[in-house]
């Protein structure tokens, strides 16, 4: 454990240990899920955690007038935890719903179309509102783990989602921000770590497709060209895209490869709704017939022309009007 600012900076086993010795006496019912929105994935640079923390802080104090920084905890890109609000005084962050809660901010933006969550991220989330569960006897239900998105922003009225709200803790969350995505795709993991079952997180699904368009292409353990290369792939590759940074591509859901993004262009993923779709050589029917697809094949779109798309590298081409596109 580091200490820093006066804020404590952990790993998830760290603070699973941690929580357990904390006294605190007031009543904990709630744990509330946020997303910072920002700071956001791109201003984390690996080792700036107390940093964002106190930066965090500041704006708390001093721009909101409030008596310290809104949360209990944020967790990081990276997995970390770093403390922050007394645990024994109430939270800032869901008007009207902070008695009795505990708020956990998340950094990042997870919108549609902004921050892919990594996974050491997803554990650490679930792992840290497990812990919590335990410590403080929350039932894992949507009724005592709450989104801000359910909140009502002028009256604090719970509305699951509708009249003024926020996004928050983003729209892509877990599968979204819906009680709905929570019961379906959150709740179920937190339950089974405080059941004591190992963390067995669902597949996370990428960002985005790409293919490849230099001849090999290499992929490195960092994204930076001076980073030693682990592999190569060739020209036309089709990579799933879990992360965008500085113009470099994570292509891997837990591992961290990544290929410059200059050398990839993105695609889409379609599956085929007829029973058999003719592939041809061209973009109509005039074309001649190439081969054939069938229903429920997976394809990907690299060009489209007149309701038709193309399907590979060379001259395949099909209907757009027999897909469903991802």
């Amino acid at each position: 454990m580091e200490q820093k600012y006066g804020f404590t900076l952990l790993t998830p086993v760290e603070f699973e240990n941690w929580i357990k010795q904390q006294d605190v006496a007031r009543t904990v019912l709630y744990i509330q899920e946020h997303h910072t929105w920002s700071p956001s994935y791109q201003h984390f640079k690996g080792n700036n955690h107390f940093d964002l923390q106190k930066g965090m802080q500041n704006f708390h104090k001093n721009v909101n007038g409030w008596l310290d920084i809104a949360q209990h905890f944020s967790i990081f890109p990276d997995g970390k935890i770093v403390t922050g609000r007394n645990l024994e005084i109430s939270p800032a962050c869901i008007y009207g719903f902070n008695a009795h809660s505990i708020c956990i901010e998340n950094v990042g933006n997870f919108d549609d179309g902004a921050d892919s969550m990594r996974s050491e991220h997803r554990e650490a989330i679930v792992r840290v509102t497990a812990a919590l569960c335990r410590r403080f006897n929350v039932p894992v239900s949507t009724d005592h783990i709450v989104y801000h998105h359910w909140f009502d922003l002028r009256t604090g009225a719970r509305t699951d989602g509708s009249g003024m709200t926020k996004t928050c803790p983003g729209t892509t969350f877990f599968g979204g921000n819906t009680v709905a995505d929570a019961t379906r795709n959150f709740l179920p993991l937190v339950q089974n770590v405080v059941d004591g079952k190992p963390y067995t997180p669902a597949p996370a699904p990428p960002m985005k497709y790409g293919y490849v368009t230099a001849d090999w292409l290499n992929v490195r353990q960092r994204p930076s060209a001076n980073s030693r290369p682990l592999t190569v792939t060739p020209v036309g590759s089709i990579l799933r895209i879990y992360e965008a940074y500085n113009g470099w591509y994570r292509i891997s859901a837990t591992k961290q490869e990544w290929v410059s993004g200059r050398y990839v262009k993105d695609v889409q993923r379609a599956t085929v709704r007829a029973s058999v779709l003719n592939v041809r050589s061209g973009p109509s029917v005039q074309h001649n017939i190439m081969g054939t697809v069938k229903k429920d094949d997976e394809v990907f779109l690299y060009e489209e022309s007149d309701n038709w798309v193309r399907i590979s590298l060379d001259e395949r081409w099909v209907s757009k009007s027999y897909l469903t596109i991802e």
